[in-house]
């Protein structure tokens, strides 16, 4: 039998990581390794437990989620650790600061059970949860409005043509499936070219993929009509 996917749960509030421990108890193949209530506990006990995913509130006491995911994900300690971060509506301005920080995925709080224990799985895997339509939503958002954007952290001189049309795909929100279909390719073909752009980048999923495509202005969010 596999291991279990190991999960750490931080929240400022008591009854929803009794909620969110307990539903992953039950569930087959994961198992809950610890709470945190604070940012700065949520550090501390990722890198006593080693987890396989932390699921991360973003508003909490003494350190807000995005700063103890930055410090959980560049941490030679704890670098192995994936973060899935929970956010609702009114905090789109956190998805690019988060992603900046190494999160490899956002879910919203209204989200239902099932589609919480999918995304722990898929982030687990080190597929970076992007293919949501809100999520995607959440991120256009964001690009679109004008904030502080940091330099481009990597060029892509050394990213083929076509790699750049998978990096654009990816940026989209598409699954290998999705992109194998658009570009008329196999899914092992884009599941290679994935690897290769993640290589090339330094990215560590599919998350980071996103936020090297719009630093370099390959992707730019699309305009809406007001």
């Amino acid at each position: 039998m596999p291991e279990p996917i190991r999960v750490l749960v931080a929240d400022d509030q008591a009854l929803l990581r009794g909620s969110f421990r307990l539903l992953i108890d039950t569930a087959p193949g994961l198992v809950a390794v610890g709470e945190a209530a604070t940012g700065a506990e949520a550090v501390e006990a990722a890198r006593r437990e080693r987890p396989d995913v932390v699921l991360m509130d973003v508003r909490m006491p003494e350190m807000d989620g995005i700063e103890a995911t930055r410090l959980i994900c560049r941490s030679p300690e704890t670098a192995g650790v994936r973060v899935l971060i929970l956010t609702t509506f009114d905090l789109d301005e956190y998805v690019y600061g988060g992603l900046r920080a190494g999160a490899s995925g956002f879910l919203l709080k209204s989200t239902p059970p099932a589609g919480l224990l999918a995304g722990i799985r898929v982030v687990a895997e080190g597929e970076g949860l992007l293919a949501p339509s809100v999520t995607r939503r959440l991120i256009e958002e964001f690009a679109r409005g004008g904030e502080t954007r940091p330099a481009p952290v990597r060029g892509l001189d050394g990213v083929t043509e076509r790699e750049r049309e998978v990096l654009v795909l990816v940026a989209r929100g598409l699954s290998n499936a999705e992109i194998a279909a658009r570009l008329h390719l196999s899914t092992a073909t884009v599941k290679t070219h994935v690897g290769h752009l993640l290589a090339k980048l330094a990215a560590r999923d599919r998350a980071q993929l996103v936020i090297a495509a719009y630093e370099s202005g390959l992707v730019s969010a699309p305009s809406h009509p007001s």
